[in-house]
């Protein structure tokens, strides 16, 4: 299949990347790289293909619509594995609530306005105001009702040059453009790079990429 030759072509790197990242991990060991592509695998479809360093299929995004309320992630044989969903509140901020699972029941006839499931945490898209960081672009909580966050996410999205950092100020995750290291030739922004360090949940990490996409595309 020409896609998946594609997809291993753009892996082919990212080994390399990572572990120039080694030296930065405090877990000792390797961190996670993934090849994040900002396309389906479906004809009819928007989202994501997320890859390995092998080139195996481990995340993939498929939406009908343009900007869903709602968006699964799947693992690279279709299960739902989070679900992440726009919150409907009247606040300033906007927010997300991500879930474990297929929330909402895609494909569902019917849905109730209130979701049964509790959510794995939320994120609030930060405003910049006054004295406000204007490096911070989203706070991460444990629970909805927590004032203090638990991760901030910093940088860039729209340059993909983003970082997640835990309350130590610890780098857990990386978005980073992708670059052929050997020819120096850069991907655009389709194609980019998510760095995960060891401890830290590669699949939460690529939903935080997914409510960032939301939040600044």
């Amino acid at each position: 299949m020409k896609l998946f030759h594609f997809l291993k072509l753009m892996s082919s790197t990212v080994y390399e990347e990572c572990r120039e990242q080694k030296h930065k991990t405090d877990q000792g060991g390797p961190c996670t790289s993934l090849t994040v592509w900002r396309k389906s695998l479906l004809m009819s479809c928007n989202g994501f293909t997320v890859i390995d360093s092998n080139g195996n299929l481990v995340y993939r995004v498929d939406n009908y619509g343009g900007r869903p309320e709602e968006v699964t992630l799947m693992d690279g044989s279709g299960t739902p594995l989070l679900t992440v969903r726009r919150r409907k509140a009247l606040t300033v901020a906007d927010s997300w609530l991500v879930y474990e699972g297929e929330e909402g029941g895609r494909g569902r006839r019917c849905r109730t306005s209130k979701s049964l499931k509790k959510p794995l945490c939320s994120l609030r898209k930060h405003i910049n105001i006054l004295h406000a960081n204007l490096n911070v672009l989203a706070y991460v909580f444990r629970e909805t009702s927590d004032k203090r966050h638990a991760y901030v996410i910093e940088g860039s999205y729209t340059h993909r040059s983003c970082k997640v950092l835990d309350e130590s100020r610890t780098v857990v995750a990386e978005i980073k453009r992708k670059e052929d290291i050997k020819g120096g030739v850069s991907f655009g922004l389709e194609v980019f790079l998510l760095l995960v360090q060891p401890g830290f949940d590669p699949g939460f990490a690529m939903a935080l990429v997914l409510l960032l996409d939301q939040m600044f595309s």
